[in-house]
């Protein structure tokens, strides 16, 4: 990271004078606490499987060929020995402080409530949650990995759906509405962990009209040229200095 020193500084006055901060994450948020980013070089797409993981992740596919899906789900998107990281940890610190107004975020891991975030916005759903398509039962994340095949409800044998949004089916509007919101509202909107590369949730970002645009991220994002502050680092390494 260049000029380290002064980029923390930075940040660490910008988070000290505000205490209207909103933060936009993406996968490179949970990277380091051992869940995979499927877009980077080692990646999932770096899996032997016959389709690729948008492919698989999607919900024609889903229709189609259930059992395939779920074997691909439960060996490359549930990780249950993973633990919130320096940057969830982090936020949930400054939003108990009165900083940050909430997270929005395009991870399905749950890791930000798991750090105590309480204002959790989950764009793309969560792997914690699954309902029965017939009757909405509730299943845990356990209920799945101990299942073989398609899982069947426990009350009525029906099949059993993640509650996580799928390439080609929409966004909640219910959680839209409030990240805009959020995001029209801020002083301060924190990108950390994303590439930005997904739409529609990406575009979220067009609506913050506030004082500091920060992006912290490893690698170039399309926002990088409007951002106040730009720190091309990890950004658990980040967060833990602040």
């Amino acid at each position: 990271m260049e000029d380290c020193k002064d980029v923390i500084n930075e940040l660490k006055s910008i988070v000290q004078k505000y205490d209207n901060i909103v933060f936009f994450g993406g996968a490179g948020v949970s990277t380091e606490s051992g869940i995979p980013d499927f877009r980077s070089v080692d990646g999932l797409y770096n899996q032997q499987y016959d389709y690729p993981p948008e492919t698989i992740l999607s919900h024609t596919f889903y229709r189609k060929n259930p059992a395939e899906f779920y074997r691909f789900y439960r060996n490359k998107m549930l990780f249950t020995e993973a633990k919130p990281n320096a940057a969830h940890l982090k936020l949930a610190e400054l939003e108990q402080k009165g900083k940050v107004r909430a997270v929005i975020t395009q991870n399905i891991d749950g890791l930000h409530q798991a750090a105590g975030s309480r204002v959790v916005l989950e764009l793309h759903g969560s792997v914690l949650r699954n309902y029965c398509e017939n009757c909405g039962q509730f299943h845990d994340m356990e209920y799945i990995l101990r299942s073989q095949g398609i899982p069947a409800c426990q009350k009525c044998g029906g099949p059993i759906k993640p509650d996580v949004v799928l390439y080609e089916e929409g966004l909640d509007q219910n959680t839209i509405s409030k990240a805009i919101y959020y995001i029209q509202n801020a002083d301060v909107l924190m990108i950390g962990g994303t590439s930005l590369a997904v739409y529609p949730a990406a575009g979220l970002i067009d609506y913050f009209k506030g004082d500091k645009l920060i992006v912290i991220n490893k690698a170039p994002t399309p926002r990088d040229s409007y951002a106040n502050l730009l720190i091309q680092a990890p950004i658990g390494e980040v967060f833990s200095q602040i």
